[in-house]
């Protein structure tokens, strides 16, 4: 199947932005490459730190310099249900590249939070930046430079992008991600919902709202739901990151552990002691961030990789931004209705044919770029397939993805689709640039134009609806919730309130820079609102009463207001001191003071420059590796 021309313009304008970036990243990567194994560099000081505590028999490997090393990095914690699973995965890891003759060292660990734990509470504000901070952990832990290749365990929300942009700033080492897998499924999502809603209009008490949460996220593994934790294993699948259809296998089961252990030795076998060296620097390519894009959008995911693609896309060197977004989404189809874009959780989505089937159907479609390379070595159609356990329970088998979908109303062919766009849009006018996720926004709510509300915080907004004062059409503009302004916390404490105000006739939206995620709704709502008013955003701008329109299908984001009017108006303010201190924020002043804008990911990373150096293009770099320039020059040398 010949490509999609919008997917052909579309990668080629990323490939021709990048060029600067991309070729300074690829001369980091080769510069940082040894030949022999990695620790074949340290002193003998420095080795024998690096395997002091290590078993006998393993050390003997380690002391020979011959044979690979993995790192293990782990965001294991048992507080979390995502990532409590992981806590037994370095010792099947352990035991798994031994049999490959490798050895396996657990390098370091990364901190995990929870969206869903410290959601409308002060360590929410820490959430987004808390990604950049797994990254550096992720850097950290890879800074001994023992090893020759990675694995990364991880699944929700800042962490798996986190760990990958670490992975890709030590992009010469072969990168392998193992997720926990998904929980098993407990009171449907659309149950769920509909007590959250009943407890905002206070019609049940906490203990029948508690009841609800505690069914829902009854167990061991992944919220269920279609948020950004999800999304994270959906993307990991598309740019051949896991192994085939490996995202949602539960964890805690025999196939869940044969998954990991051929992760493990998938992990040594890539390392550049053998044939097959695949450094993750180059298995993220422009082509492969685009497919990731596709992916995000004929799934309907979360609105946060918005975010966290261009800070990914980033560390290795490549430029994306919300055009491409906007551009792609307006040709790939909504292939899945899994909540909230729909009833079915993750488990439903799997068993009508899960990941392998998207893939498939994305590339007979020309959707997909299959020319990539992935940890297989193959291109991406090789993961268009399903994992079983192989003979007597042992090792994993795959079989390609069932050609017909276990069920229409979750999962649906190419050619039959939900809809025929992607359902995120990019909006923007005189109120900045700003993404909407409308595949679960019914089209007669895609266009509302009414008077702002303005509020400058989440607790703001519920007091004024705990008061009845929002019974009225309105644009709800919250703001000073952008990552200089308080870290870009999530606003889901909103989602409820203004679902009722909606279903009870009121058009209603929110504009805001801040963030809704993967769990935002049926409600219209322009997030990210792009720059923020601390980076002289025209948020600022706006007063109550004000005449907002917000347009998914024209793309518009704009104040009515006279022009002369608006512009001899003053920015806002707001006492934002609340917001600096008190449970670890004073921490992360670091990453307010010097974060991006949210359209280029609000990293606090710069894209890669040029090595400082006079060295020519096939000179030697100062510990003797030439230095090329692309990755036509890494591949004639993989070939040779």
């Amino acid at each position: 199947m010949a490509l999609h021309p919008v997917l052909e313009r579309v990668t080629a304008r990323i490939i021709e932005r990048s060029k600067p970036s991309r070729g300074a990243y690829l001369a980091h990567l080769e510069a940082a490459r040894i030949k022999g194994v990695q620790r074949g560099a340290l002193s003998c000081t420095n080795l024998a730190h690096g395997f002091a505590a290590f078993p006998a028999n393993d050390k003997l490997v380690l002391k020979e310099v011959k044979k690979p090393s993995v790192a293990i990095i782990s965001s294991y914690n048992d507080m979390l249900s995502a990532h409590q699973p992981f806590e037994g995965y370095p010792q099947l890891i352990k035991d798994a590249v031994r049999e490959v003759g490798a050895v396996a060292q657990f390098a370091g660990g990364a901190p995990a939070m929870c969206d869903g734990v410290t959601q409308g509470q002060p360590g929410m504000e820490l959430s987004l930046f808390s990604r950049d901070a797994i990254a550096m952990a992720a850097a950290v832990a890879l800074s001994h430079n023992m090893f020759d290749s990675a694995v990364y365990l991880g699944v929700c929300d800042k962490i798996v992008p986190g760990l990958l942009i670490g992975a890709l700033h030590f992009g010469h080492l072969p990168a392998v991600f193992v997720p926990a897998g998904p929980m098993t499924t407990g009171l449907s999502n659309s149950e769920k919902a509909k007590v959250r809603q009943l407890y905002a209009q206070g019609k049940v008490g906490r203990e029948e709202l508690l009841e609800g949460e505690a069914k829902s996220y009854h167990g061991a593994g992944t919220c269920t739901f279609y948020g950004t934790a999800n999304s994270n294993q959906m993307l990991m699948e598309v740019m051949g990151l896991h192994l085939p259809g490996a995202a949602f296998i539960s964890p805690n089961t025999p196939l869940r552990d044969e998954l990991t252990k051929a992760a493990a030795r998938r992990a040594a076998v890539i390392s550049a002691q053998s044939d097959e060296y695949l450094p993750v620097g180059h298995v993220v390519d422009e082509k492969s961030i685009v497919n990731a894009i596709v992916a995000l959008l004929c799934t309907g995911g979360s609105t946060n990789h918005t975010l966290h693609l261009p800070a990914i896309a980033k560390a290795a060197g490549i430029v994306i931004d919300w055009n491409d977004f906007d551009e792609l989404s307006r040709v790939v189809p909504l292939l899945t209705r899994i909540y909230p874009n729909g009833d079915a959780d993750v488990n439903h989505f799997h068993a009508a044919g899960g990941t392998g089937f998207v893939i498939r159907e994305l590339l007979d479609a020309g959707l997909l770029h299959d020319d990539v390379t992935t940890i297989l070595g193959k291109g991406l159609r090789a993961h268009a397939a399903e994992p079983f356990l192989g003979a007597d329970g042992k090792g994993v088998v795959w079989k390609d993805a069932p050609l017909e979908s276990g069920d229409e109303k979750v999962l649906r062919k190419a050619g039959v689709p939900f809809s025929a766009d992607g359902g995120m849009v990019l909006v923007k006018g005189n109120l900045g640039r700003a993404v909407m996720k409308v595949s679960a926004v019914k089209p007669e709510h895609r266009t509302v134009e009414a008077p702002a509300l303005v509020f400058n915080s989440q607790e703001d907004f519920m007091a004024a609806y705990k008061a009845g004062k929002l019974d009225r059409d309105f644009v709800a503009v919250l703001r000073f919730q952008g990552p200089r302004a308080n870290g870009m916390p999530e606003l889901h404490a909103l989602t409820p309130a203004l679902a009722n105000l909606q279903d009870a006739g009121r058009h209603v939206a929110l504009v805001t820079d801040g963030r809704m995620s993967g769990a935002s709704g049926k409600v219209p709502a322009a997030i990210h609102v792009s720059p923020e008013i601390l980076a002289g955003g025209p948020l600022g701008l706006v007063r109550d009463g004000d005449i907002i329109r917000l347009c998914a299908n024209a793309g518009t984001l704009e104040a009515l207001v006279d022009s002369a009017v608006w512009h001899a108006r003053s920015m806002a303010s707001a006492d934002l001191s609340p917001n600096q201190v008190g449970m670890g924020r004073e921490l992360f002043s670091m990453f307010r003071n010097s974060v991006c804008e949210a359209e280029k990911g609000a990293t606090t990373f710069p894209l890669p420059s040029p090595i400082p150096t006079t060295v020519g293009l096939h000179d030697k770099d100062p510990v003797g590796n030439t230095v090329p320039g692309s990755d036509e020059d890494y591949s004639m040398k993989k070939d040779a």
